[in-house]
């Protein structure tokens, strides 16, 4: 077969990348072709995104796809979920698209939950309620009497919005629409009733498009301008989680997924949405994957509170390498101390260390007193937090939990790794790194027919990468230190 080329954008909330993927002898290579900034934009007081900046380093990526001199097959995008732009009727961006981060949301699901209640909004969506999902945002410019929505026409997510640009065509892709809570994962269609309530029409929410369907082609004047002609823009998973998900190289549908940055997501890939009283209390959410499956998962704090740990350290003029903070961590005390890494107190305090010591004092524990007792507490309590959320997914999923893939940034930090095995008692299989970006491209590569199916996608990923399995070690005094951290946790 001949080799075929793809172009993926992944943009996050901070940075964006091109990435051409080159399919060839039944394995994907990746090279990246530009690395921009995403920062957003504060005007008086409100936080934007620059979505013509964004654009036009998309078509900085199209020029650099161009100068590698190979046909690019397809294009496609992926982005952070929740945000949008408003088209209107005459076609127009209206204005720089709100950042989730923007204060407008502030108190608007309770608002909200005065008009229909919280868990009626929940059985509808399978959505776990955070202020800045697109219905508290589109509620939060109603009740500011916005001019903007009040002109629009259309509502396009990030990555449907810059496809836009793109192409001129306007879709809404499905698992990025998933993130709004205003979709429901049942009928895979939205739920008018959460806009009609408040005064919002719902025409402005255009029909879902599953991933790998066809968007349009490049423009005459970008095709032109790029030179790369009329090449197809594909919807791949415009949600890059999703995207993420589908580049899991698991061999069969046994597994739970650790998706591992700043923060952790931990879930299941289902058939169906889990919508029960029990996920209502434990907030779990039902979010879209490819093929029609339901990405049910859970928000963990992740490497969040080490981040937030070095910014301190380094303005004591200290700073650690990678490999340094793994073997500080292995020489500190085992199972000193715990804390929650989802308590509130480490959501952003001014000093993340300090936060550490009062949690320690306030649960009856000995305290951090070096760096490296810092380092091995967070790390210990992540892989003890990774072991209770994974019970809670034993017991609402469908089958058997063989292994956890951990897919992303985290995939990389083989200390762990091994102590999240350790803790939760199966192998835990680590890669790829670069996940969102491979399962982006291997949509498209479904879309051009090179692959069939989800399988046939992970297969071909699983032979692309390189794998690292991690088996239970110490079982017994994990245990112990488990029980240790509930009772902590439950203090």
């Amino acid at each position: 077969m001949k080799n075929k080329s793809f172009l993926a954008f992944d943009l996050g909330a901070t940075s964006g990348r091109s990435i051409l993927g080159t399919i060839e002898n039944g394995r994907l290579q990746m090279k990246e072709l530009t690395r921009f900034p995403n920062q957003i934009l504060q005007i008086g007081n409100h936080f934007h995104w620059n979505i013509y900046s964004l654009f036009e380093h998309l078509k900085a990526g199209l020029i650099a796809a161009k100068n590698e001199g190979v046909e690019v097959t397809s294009i496609g995008i992926d982005t952070w979920g929740v945000d949008f732009a408003l088209i209107a009727e005459d076609g127009t961006i209206l204005g720089a698209p709100y950042a989730y981060r923007d204060p407008h949301t502030i108190g608007m699901p309770e608002a909200y939950f005065n008009i229909i209640p919280r868990k009626k909004v929940y059985e509808l969506t399978g959505i776990q309620v955070m202020n800045f999902n697109t219905l508290y945002q589109l509620f939060a410019l109603k009740q500011a009497d916005n001019s903007l929505l009040k002109a629009s026409s259309d509502l396009l997510f990030i990555p449907d919005a810059l496809a836009y640009l793109l192409t001129g065509n306007k879709v809404v892709e499905y698992t990025i629409a998933s993130t709004s809570q205003i979709l429901n994962p049942q009928t895979k269609q939205f739920e008018s009733c959460l806009l009609e309530a408040v005064g919002i029409s719902p025409n402005i929410l255009g029909e879902i498009v599953m991933p790998g369907q066809l968007i349009g082609t490049l423009t005459d004047a970008l095709a032109e301008e790029c030179e790369l002609g009329k090449v197809p823009v594909i919807a791949v998973a415009g949600h890059d989680t999703a995207s993420a998900i589908a580049a899991i190289p698991a061999l069969n549908e046994r597994f739970a997924y650790l998706s591992s940055g700043t923060w952790s997501l931990m879930g299941i890939e289902v058939n169906n949405p889990i919508i029960t009283d029990e996920t209502y209390a434990l907030n779990y959410t039902n979010e879209g994957g490819v093929e029609g499956t339901t990405r049910f998962l859970k928000n963990i704090t992740g490497m969040w509170i080490l981040e937030q740990c070095l910014k301190e350290w380094k303005k004591e003029g200290i700073t650690y390498a990678y490999d340094k903070l793994v073997k500080m961590a292995e020489e500190a005390t085992p199972f000193l101390c715990f804390i929650d890494p989802d308590h509130s107190s480490f959501v952003n305090p001014n000093s993340m260390t300090q936060a550490i010591v009062q949690f320690c004092e306030s649960t009856g524990q000995k305290t951090p007193k070096d760096h490296k007792e810092f380092i091995r507490c967070i790390y210990e309590s992540l892989a003890l937090k990774y072991r209770f959320t994974l019970g809670k997914l034993k017991s609402l999923a469908p089958f058997e939990i063989e292994q956890l893939h951990v897919i992303g940034g985290g995939s990389l930090n083989k200390l762990l790794n091994q102590w999240t095995a350790n803790a939760i008692g199966i192998p835990v299989v680590t890669g790829p790194a670069e996940a969102t970006a491979y399962g982006n491209i291997m949509i498209q590569a479904k879309a051009a027919g090179i692959v069939n199916s989800l399988q046939e996608m992970r297969q071909i990923i699983r032979e692309s990468i390189h794998i690292e399995e991690y088996q239970p070690q110490n079982s017994l005094e994990w245990g112990k230190a488990y029980n240790r951290f509930i009772e902590i946790v439950n203090h």
